[in-house]
């Protein structure tokens, strides 16, 4: 992680075809339509199963239908038959961010295109007309959206807030795209004006900054390959996953220094973004905290205050909806600084019990959570029962109990939801997914028939634990992989089974 900083992350189909129309200049152009052209299902579908589909799908086939070419024509054509049938079907998208903008953005790009699809059910383009109205007008918007600035379109000037993230990061809003699409529609109206630009990937802001961004740029898609990620840099995100599983699990190792350091450094009055470019969030500034405490150099948790809503913690301010994973790691935050300084118990002892209620309320009856970072249930249900078994000094002997049922309906789930060949997972086993079982499934005191069922696991974590990639499951405009994350969590899985086995033969559990 300190030699890859920028972070270790599968590429996107989303954001690479993005970059086929706006940035054709860029290194690699090529060799993304070519990935583009392979990466494309028998179905004609581009992505993940069921809605996920979606996303990735039209923008793989507007930039197709922009690119030109018999094969591109081809595989547009059969993206398209598959649009045409599966969207009026479609009774429910995925909760991604910012799709609400990007599909009826590239609904409208296809369109443009004379190729007329239907909008999803429930969606509509209010919320992208608003956007773009506001932004016309000057008006101040979330950070956030930074992100995917790209569905906006090149008639939506950038905000301020662009060109200070090229002079300070390089990136708008840590997407290749985002950065693609504010470079190309400043060039056109540059050389709109009359100030024809022999630098492609210039803009309307200075040299020194589209300089900049393009050297990010071309350094993404070196890195990657020509494809590129759906975001970068993760570098704290990354991080704090990866040093949280790790130390959680007591998995031997010795933190580097100056890594644990420059986390530490990064936690400010208002939190901490995953990376570069980003807006702070509560979810890396809890996971942050939590491996910080973890680490034995513990930070205070006010910065998780700004994201309070009285109800719950909220991804940032003005979220749509609530995360259960969210919530989650900030009980574990909080709860790591209350052992650690239990004499803040009366600022934050109501927060985390709050916070451990509203965890419990929304379990579903069958023992498993859902969360709107995740495709999978299983990395839900983790985050909640690690959350919930911590014996924290705020519980009330009532929500002890209410928490013991919990844990007991969640393990029944995962036991049930074991596949033939010993392995977890929505759509098929998976290493990773299989982890997030074990780790569920190992939570002390170790049952002989939990252990036995984490142990018909182990050869897929032993194979994912050597791999260097692994099925994009996670949310952002695209389903992505974290890597280096991941491995984390089959590393930390395999070593919590290493050590639950010899407590069930002690217990009379299995040889």
């Amino acid at each position: 992680m300190m030699a890859r900083p920028w972070g270790q992350v599968s590429v996107s189909v989303y954001e690479t075809a993005r970059l086929l129309g706006s940035a054709p200049w860029l290194e690699g152009h090529d060799r993304r339509r070519a990935w583009l052209l392979a990466a494309q299902h028998a179905d004609g579908s581009w992505g993940g199963p069921d809605g996920y589909a979606v996303v990735p799908t039209l923008s793989a086939v507007e930039a197709l239908l922009a690119s030109g070419g018999t094969a591109e024509e081809s595989a547009a054509r059969r993206g398209l038959a598959w649009l045409a049938d599966r969207l009026p079907r479609l009774h429910r998208l995925p909760d991604m961010p910012a799709i609400d903008l990007t599909v009826p953005s590239l609904v409208e790009r296809i369109a443009a295109r004379a190729h007329r699809l239907p909008l999803p059910r429930g969606l509509t383009t209010r919320r992208l007309d608003r956007v773009r109205q506001a932004a016309a007008g000057g008006a101040a918007l979330p950070d956030k959206l930074l992100h995917a600035w790209e569905a906006l379109g090149p008639a939506v000037p950038p905000p301020p807030a662009a060109a200070r993230q090229l002079r300070t990061g390089g990136l708008v809003g840590a997407s290749p795209a985002a950065t693609a699409a504010v470079l190309a529609g400043s060039r056109a109206g540059s050389h709109a004006n009359g100030r024809a630009d022999s630098h492609a990937g210039n803009h309307a802001g200075s040299h020194a900054e589209s300089t900049a961004a393009a050297w990010h740029l071309r350094q993404i898609a070196g890195r990657f390959g020509g494809p590129v990620p759906v975001a970068v840099p993760i570098t704290v995100f990354e991080r704090a996953w990866v040093l949280s599983w790790l130390s959680r699990c007591a998995v031997p190792y010795t933190p580097v220094p100056e890594m644990v350091a420059d986390l530490h450094a990064a936690i400010g009055p208002a939190g901490t973004p995953a990376g570069p470019g980003l807006p702070a969030d509560a979810d890396t500034t809890a996971v942050a905290l939590h491996a910080l405490a973890l680490l034995g150099l513990p930070h205070p948790p006010d910065s998780l205050l700004a994201f309070d809503t009285g109800e719950h913690i909220a991804t940032w301010p003005g979220e749509d909806g609530a995360s259960v994973t969210v919530n989650a790691h900030a009980l574990d935050a909080l709860t790591a600084w209350l052992r650690h300084t239990p004499g803040d118990a009366r600022r934050f002892g109501p927060v985390a019990a709050r916070l451990t209620a509203w965890l419990l309320e929304r379990q579903h009856p069958d023992g498993w959570w859902e969360d709107r970072w995740h495709a999978s249930p299983l990395y839900a249900t983790m985050s909640a029962a690690l959350a919930l078994a911590e014996d924290s000094p705020h519980l009330e002997q009532d929500t002890r109990v209410r928490i013991r049922e919990a844990l007991r309906r969640a393990h029944d789930w995962i036991m049930a939801a074991q596949r033939p060949d010993g392995t977890w997972g929505r759509w098929d086993g998976t290493a990773e997914e299989s982890a997030y079982a074990v780790l569920t499934l190992l939570l002390p005191p170790a049952d002989p028939s939990r252990v036995r069922a984490a142990r018909r696991a182990a050869p897929a974590l032993t194979a994912g634990a050597d791999r260097a990639d692994h099925p994009p499951l996670w949310h952002d405009k695209d389903l992505y992989s974290p890597l280096a994350v991941v491995r984390a969590a089959i590393t930390a899985a395999c070593h919590r089974l290493e050590l639950a086995v010899p407590a069930a033969r002690g217990q009379g559990g299995p040889g």
